[in-house]
């Protein structure tokens, strides 16, 4: 069993996406960031770095004693040698999907994450650091464009763990500035992505636990979020 903690961001709905389409089964233990639910020991006994996803695995493949794994790319390597899918087994295919994944989590979720913040969430709009991540954002996606034509996903025919890596990240496009009309080969991977119904099963996960609990992000929560240091 996989246990997962989660919250509906782009970096959670990452794992949902990976274990709706791989059947693992799983159960979610949400995190809310915005309570600082991140910091409690018991959190960052399995994720130091007081971020989610994390998981635990209570049933690891070398029979040991159960196993946690925080950072996203990390969960999905893990999921994927795990269940032995969404991942190739080939010397170059493999690596072709692993260096899209490094890209996704050092490059478009960084960078599209500080479109977010500057875009909808500091405190005064800085013209200069909106500028820089709007641009930012836009010559990723022309990447992540160039790399799509004649290709069905990321790596290549099949879908993998690259994919389920950035369209989180994608989904968000109104609020990043973009139209995905800009983006021909994106925009057509994107839709097919958005109509799996592995897809629309992890965002209605999603959507069950906003319903359970306040998503207002009020000051409190933003001082929580956002004003993270040394000391935290």
């Amino acid at each position: 069993m996989i246990e997962l903690h989660y919250w509906p961001t782009p970096n959670g709905h990452k794992i949902t996406l990976f274990l709706e389409e791989s059947g693992l089964p799983y159960t979610i233990k949400p995190v809310n960031i915005g309570k600082g639910e991140q910091f409690q020991p018991a959190f960052l006994a399995i994720s130091p770095n007081n971020r989610m996803p994390a998981i635990i695995d209570t049933a690891p493949a070398d029979g040991g004693d159960p196993i946690s794994v925080f950072e996203s790319g990390a969960i999905l390597q893990y999921l994927a040698e795990k269940s032995g899918r969404f991942l190739p087994t080939d010397l170059r295919e493999k690596y072709t999907v692993l260096e899209w994944l490094y890209w996704q989590v050092g490059g478009l979720g960084p960078m599209l994450g500080q479109n977010h913040h500057f875009n909808r969430y500091a405190p005064e709009k800085i013209p200069y650091a909106i500028d820089r991540y709007v641009n930012e954002t836009r010559r990723l996606y022309g990447v992540l464009n160039k790399r799509l034509e004649g290709r069905a996903f990321i790596a290549g025919k099949d879908y993998s763990i690259a994919d389920m890596a950035a369209y989180p990240w994608t989904v968000g496009y109104e609020n990043q500035g973009m139209a995905l009309e800009d983006f021909p080969h994106l925009k057509r991977w994107f839709e097919a992505i958005r109509a799996r119904p592995a897809t629309q099963r992890a965002y209605a996960r999603g959507e069950q636990i906003k319903d359970r609990f306040d998503l207002t992000t009020d000051e409190e929560a933003r001082k929580i979020l956002f004003g993270q240091g040394a000391k935290a």
